[in-house]
Formats: structure tokens, sequence, C-alpha cells
């Protein structure tokens, strides 16, 4: 239940603060938030991480697709188990659709944050993706240092 719980929270706050930016702020246009740390700029991106392979928006959806079927497939036959897990799935499920969706719909995605240190303009869903990742990341490392320990 927590992962199909972070899954649906994930891709609900992504596509409402994409709808708000979409409604809200001209593609193109930046306004300072966050004192000045942040910048909510519209972006439409058709392409992958950093504007990579633009016109292709649709192609990733597919990828993100079969990604989620396989995390799925691969819960349902007990091969990914534990709460770390569920929670870094969740994350990274939940950003891989929200995402999704943009691009089925859209053929882009909608990306809005933009840290003055330069990193590019993301957007929530992103944010998950990375949030599962570091998580998958802590997860395999607290799993190997474990293993040492017992044997």
């Amino acid at each position: 239940m927590l992962f199909y719980s972070i899954v649906i929270i994930v891709v609900a706050i992504d596509q409402l603060a994409k709808i708000w930016i979409r409604s809200s702020i001209e593609v193109g246009e930046s306004v300072p938030f966050w004192n000045s740390v942040l910048h909510l700029t519209h972006y439409e991106n058709s392409g992958m991480a950093h504007s990579l392979f633009q016109g292709y928006g649709r192609l990733f959806a597919v990828f993100a697709v079969l990604f989620i079927a396989g995390v799925l497939y691969y819960r349902k036959k007990g091969d990914i188990k534990g709460k770390p897990m569920d929670i870094s799935m969740g994350f990274l499920v939940g950003g891989a659709a929200g995402n999704a969706i943009d691009r089925i719909l859209f053929g882009k995605v909608t990306d809005f944050l933009e840290f003055t240190s330069g990193h590019g303009i993301l957007n929530l869903a992103d944010v998950a993706i990375n949030i599962g990742v570091v998580l998958l990341l802590i997860t395999a490392a607290i799993s190997i240092i474990l293993r040492k320990e017992i044997s």
C-alpha cells in the first residue's frame, strides 16, 4: 500500500503543479521565487534531460511505460520487497508516470523549476525520480554493508 500511495501522491502533486504552471506562466516567462534561489520558468521539453533528443517525447513515454510495467511485474513476482524499496520505487514510478502523462498527452514535458545555480530546468516528477534514485542507492549500500557484517 505504501508504494501505491507514494505513486499516487507524486503523480497528483506533479500534475497539479504542471497544470498551474501551464495556466499561469507563459512559455519562456520566468518568475523569481524563494529568495531568488529558484525561478519558476515555464519550459516545454519535447526531449529528455538537458533537452537532449528534442522531438522524441512520445518515444520516451514508451520507455517510461515499460519501466513502470517492469517495476510492477517484479513487485508482483516478489523480487522488489521491503519498505525502503517500496518508497524508492514509489518515487521512481510516480516520477516516470508524471512525465509519461505529459509526453502522451502533449508530446512534451512541462518543466518549471530553475535553480539559479544553473543546473537546468526540471519539474516535480524529475525531483521524485532523483529522490527515488538516491533512496535506491542508499538502500543498496546498506544492504551490501549488512551482508558483509553478517558473513
